[in-house]
C-alpha cells in the first residue's frame, strides 16, 4: 500500500492519526493535490473525505468538508455517514422490504420503521483497500458478501477518487455482483463552503441552483409517496438561484415531513446516464463555488437537519444546518417503485456511476 501523503500538508492532518486496525484491515489517510495547490483528504475507513483545501477569493485556505481529524473521530462519529460513501442502497427502503425475481428479502430496519443506507453495517463503516496511484488519484475496492446485511449477491465494488487540476473532485464508481442484486451508491458530502469553524457558519445565506423541474415527495417516514412533483410554486424550486435558507422553514408538509431539505429531485437529462449539471452551491461571503454533475438521474439535496453542534476536526462544531448535502444516486425505495428507474444489477452486468464536485471562486 503506497502513500505519497506529506508530513505537511494544508488541512493540518496527520496520517499517523487515521492510522488503526479494524476487523484486522487497516486503515490510513490519503492526500491527493493538484497542480494548484489545492487539496483532498480520505481516509479508507467509510471512504470518508476528511477535507477539501480550496481558497477563497482572497486566497485564504479552509476545509469547505465536514470531517474528524483523527480515525476515532471518524468512527464513532455522531453523524456515521458524514460525509461517507454510502452502500449498498443508498436513501431509503420502505419498511427494509423488497422483492426480487419473486422471492422476498427482508433487511435491517435502521431509521424509524425503515432500512437507510445499507443497514446498521453499511459501507460507511467498512475499511475498504486502498491504493493511492499517484499524487491526484487513489482507488478503493471492496468487496460485499453474499448476506451482507440482508442483501443478496456478493457485489464487488471499485470506487476511484481523482482531484483534477480544474479543482474537480471526481468520484467514479463500479460494480459487479454473482447474483441479481439492487444497488445504489452515493457520497455524502456535508459541505460547508464558507470554511468549517467553530461553529461553522449556517448554510442558509449560500446560493443553490438544482437542475430539475421535479422532485420526489416523501411521507412522514420520509419514503416516497409515489408521486413525482413539480417544482413550481413549492419550497422546492431551484431551478433560479436562491438562498438556501429562503423556503427551509416555510408552512409546507414536505417541508415538515423533512425537517427541512431532506428530498430527492429528479434531475433533468437529455438521455439516460449522461454526464449532466445538476447544482450549483455559492457562498457570498468567501466566494467559493461548488458545481455538482452525475450521471444518475437522482440528487438527494439534504440541509443537515439533525446536527445538534457535535464537534468536528481541528476543534470545529458542526450545528444544525451547518452542511448541505447533493447525493447523486437512484430514487429512494426503487426496488418497491417499478416505474422508478432500475437498480437492479444482475452477472455480466456493471454497475458504473460518475459524480463530479468542481470547485472555484466566484469574484
Amino acid at each position: 500500500m503506497t502513500n505519497t501523503t506529506e508530513t505537511v500538508n494544508l488541512c493540518g492532518l496527520k496520517r499517523e492519526d487515521f492510522q488503526t486496525t479494524v476487523n484486522g484491515k487497516k486503515t490510513d489517510l490519503y492526500i491527493l493535490k493538484n497542480s494548484l495547490g489545492n487539496e483532498v483528504a480520505i481516509t479508507n475507513y467509510g471512504g470518508a473525505l476528511v477535507a477539501i483545501m480550496v481558497p477563497d477569493r482572497d486566497g485564504n485556505y479552509a476545509n469547505v468538508i465536514q470531517g474528524h481529524d483523527t480515525i476515532e473521530g471518524v468512527i464513532n462519529s455522531p453523524e456515521p455517514y458524514l460525509s461517507t460513501l454510502i452502500g449498498r442502497y443508498g436513501n431509503r427502503i420502505c419498511k427494509g422490504k423488497f422483492q426480487l425475481n419473486g422471492k422476498k428479502y427482508e433487511l435491517a430496519i435502521n431509521n424509524g420503521p425503515n432500512a437507510l443506507h445499507g443497514g446498521k453495517i453499511g459501507w460507511n463503516a467498512k475499511v475498504w483497500e486502498a491504493l493511492q496511484m499517484n499524487n491526484s488519484s487513489v482507488v478503493l475496492r471492496l468487496v460485499s458478501p453474499y448476506g451482507e446485511e440482508g442483501y443478496t449477491g456478493e457485489v464487488s465494488t471499485t470506487v476511484v477518487y481523482t482531484f483534477t487540476d480544474d479543482n474537480e473532485l471526481v468520484i467514479e464508481y463500479m460494480a459487479t455482483t454473482n447474483k441479481k442484486t439492487i444497488i445504489n451508491l452515493t457520497n455524502h458530502g456535508f459541505f460547508s463552503l464558507q470554511g468549517i469553524a467553530n461553529p461553522t457558519p449556517t448554510i442558509d445565506n449560500q446560493i443553490c441552483e438544482i437542475n430539475a423541474d421535479f422532485y420526489i415527495p416523501i411521507d412522514e417516514t420520509s419514503i416516497p409517496t409515489g408521486e413525482i412533483r413539480f417544482v413550481k410554486g413549492t419550497p422546492f424550486d431551484f431551478r433560479t438561484p436562491k438562498p438556501v435558507g429562503q423556503d427551509i422553514d416555510a408552512d409546507d408538509e414536505q417541508i415538515k415531513n423533512g425537517s427541512g431539505y431532506d428530498h430527492c429531485y429528479v434531475l433533468n437529462k437529455n438521455e439516460e446516464g449522461e454526464l449532466s449539471f445538476a447544482a450549483k452551491l455559492t457562498d457570498p461571503v468567501s466566494g467559493r463555488t461548488m458545481e455538482v454533475y452525475t450521471t444518475e438521474p437522482g440528487m438527494q439535496l439534504y440541509s443537515d437537519n439533525w446536527a445538534d453542534g457535535y464537534a468536528g476536526q481541528h476543534g470545529a462544531t458542526f450545528p444544525r444546518r451547518s452542511g448541505i448535502c447533493f447525493e447523486c444516486q437512484h430514487f429512494p425505495d426503487s426496488p418497491n417503485r417499478p416505474y422508478f428507474p432500475s437498480v437492479i444489477l444482475r452477472p455480466g452486468e456493471q454497475y458504473k456511476q460518475k459524480t463530479i464536485y468542481k470547485f472555484g471562486i466566484d469574484k
